[in-house]
């Protein structure tokens, strides 16, 4: 990969497992601990971005991503507002 990108990784529990998720490129992967999760999320997300790169689709899968490349390196949109509400 020539460029970096940034992107946004969460981490959740559920039941048993840890889940994590990068809701900028939706790639999730899950681990035994928040480590693992993390681990097997970064190995997953490397996985996603070599295939985008062998099939010659990266920049525009990122495009398509509200990604932009500023100063040498891919930025995921940034929200101006960020909350949580409930519905019903």
């Amino acid at each position: 990969m020539s460029q970096p990108i940034e992107v946004r990784v969460e981490i959740f529990r559920e039941g048993d497992l840890y889940v994590g998720v990068c809701p900028d490129l939706d790639v999730s992967s899950f681990g035994e601990t928040v480590e693992e999760a993390k681990q097997s999320l970064q190995e997953a997300l490397s996985a996603f971005i070599e295939e985008c790169e062998a099939m010659g689709t990266l920049e525009e899968v990122l495009e398509e991503s509200g990604f932009v490349c500023q100063n040498g390196s891919w930025i995921s949109r940034q929200p101006i507002s960020s909350e949580l509400v409930a519905i019903g």
